[in-house]
């Protein structure tokens, strides 16, 4: 199962920090690349580029000023699109329906306003909780119930920088590129 995510309508002047933090925990929690609809920040995007250079993996981020073209092309290729909204069907309830496909997977993270036709494109429209909350713990969330907690586990191909798991203090290897 290969895991995109679709940001929509990031703002520049307000939005560059919840983006950001988007597209890290997309690529934390195994995902292998963010679209970004909405108005281009190529800062953001150098960013991210910039820590998966650093931290490993081959994470993609990805600018399209047509978030339906990139809806309408993933189905079109047989992958299924999961909505995160307050409006859907439990998370926790899903997730393993979700997984079980095998299929490629979608995940729409909204932004101000998600026109209908994202709602109405969705193969799920997924609630983590009936609460308004961030769109980055919506993923974080998503993502580990979608992942059945595998992401613990993941390793991030020719880091710079790698933590080693310690209870206390820090302890990060520096590898030489």
């Amino acid at each position: 199962m290969n895991v995109n995510v679709l940001r929509l309508d990031h703002r520049l002047r307000r939005d560059t920090r919840i983006t950001t933090h988007v597209c890290l925990t997309a690529r934390a929690f195994g995902a292998s690349k963010i679209y970004l609809a909405g108005e281009k920040d190529k800062k953001l995007m150098d960013n991210v580029r910039d820590i998966v250079s650093r931290w490993g993996g081959n994470f993609e981020v990805d600018y399209t000023d047509s978030h339906m073209k990139i809806i309408r092309d993933w189905k079109d290729n047989g992958g299924k699109v999961v909505h995160l909204t307050m409006y859907g069907s439990q998370a926790h309830e899903v997730a393993p329906e979700i997984r079980e496909t095998g299929d490629d997977i979608l995940i729409i993270v909204g932004g101000s306003k998600v026109p209908t036709e994202v709602y109405k494109n969705a193969d799920w429209n997924v609630s983590v909780t009936t609460q308004p909350h961030s769109e980055v713990s919506s993923l974080g969330v998503f993502q580990h119930l979608l992942m059945d907690g595998k992401e613990f586990d993941l390793e991030f191909e020719d880091p710079v920088f790698e933590v080693i798991p310690t209870a206390h203090g820090k302890n990060v290897n520096v590898h030489k590129k």
